[in-house]
């Protein structure tokens, strides 16, 4: 098992060098991943907001171990040959520490339908595949073309090539019991699945859906990231059960709700909330 933080670059997190300090503070902490949330208007109430890739450059440069990424970048809003350019630039910087996690973006009336982009579900997830075959078939380094309903690319090739092999990790987001995001992470490097009701029944649940992922691939013995979370303190929780069902990866949320958010901007937590228990570690299984 491997630990992360998951933590949202909004608010007064959103300054750029208190960001940037968060994660060289979690590297030297002992946790594994530090993962940023990728929106370009997270809700109704006006919150600064700074750009998770720039962030991610700045961090592979100040960070020497840690998996960075955003977790997740919604796929369908952005031009999947950017998000090509853009990963394998970060994983270059970074030495081969990048990760991403695609889905297809919410909230759907902020983060898309505010902007006039499409918010209807059977569309997005369409776009999300397409543009998952198009990162896939760039980081290649080999000539590729492509002809789909959203998207169309002349002969082309793109280089350099990622760092890692056969590509960057994509890691698929969803909320269960969706067949959608199920499938479509069967075909890739993982899962980040969400659950509507995460305290109802949630181990049933995540072992039905491991086996399921299982059963979809098509290759069982190929590595595979399933990511379980939730929020912890040294001590008193630990993540046994989640190890134990076979989740690799322990994404520790901090996020402003842990802290009682009112939904105000000047009720947004203060950043060294987050920092203390970045601090602390990350949760060991007994």
């Amino acid at each position: 098992m491997r630990y992360a933080i998951s933590i949202p670059n909004f608010g007064d997190w959103a300054d750029p060098r208190t960001m940037v300090d968060l994660a060289g503070e979690a590297e030297a902490a002992g946790w594994d991943g530090f993962f940023l949330w990728d929106h370009i208007r997270f809700s109704a109430t006006p919150l600064p907001v700074s750009d998770p890739w720039v962030l991610l450059a700045a961090i592979a440069t100040t960070t020497e171990r840690l998996i960075i990424g955003p977790m997740v970048t919604p796929l369908p809003r952005r031009r999947p040959w950017v998000v090509a350019r853009q990963a394998v630039t970060i994983d270059h910087l970074s030495g081969g520490r990048m990760m991403l996690g695609v889905g297809l973006g919410e909230p759907l009336d902020i983060e898309l339908g505010a902007f006039g982009e499409p918010t209807e579900l059977k569309v997005l997830a369409a776009r999300l595949d397409e543009g998952l075959a198009i990162l896939d078939g760039l980081w290649s380094g080999e000539e590729f073309s492509f002809s789909g309903t959203h998207y169309h690319l002349g002969p082309m090739t793109f280089l350099p090539r990622p760092i890692q092999r056969p590509r960057i990790p994509v890691i698929v987001a969803g909320y269960w019991p969706h067949r959608g995001p199920i499938r479509r992470a069967a075909r890739w490097d993982g899962m980040n699945a969400l659950f509507p009701n995460p305290t109802e029944d949630w181990e049933e649940k995540s072992r039905a859906l491991l086996a399921e992922l299982r059963s979809l691939r098509s290759d069982p013995g190929a590595p595979f990231e399933y990511f379980d979370g939730g929020r912890t303190n040294p001590g008193d929780d630990d993540p046994a059960v989640s190890v134990e069902i076979g989740a690799t990866w322990w994404i520790e949320g901090i996020d402003p709700w842990r802290y009682d958010w009112d939904g105000t901007t000047a009720g947004w937590p203060s950043a060294e909330l987050p920092r203390e228990r970045i601090r602390m570690g990350p949760p060991r299984v007994a």
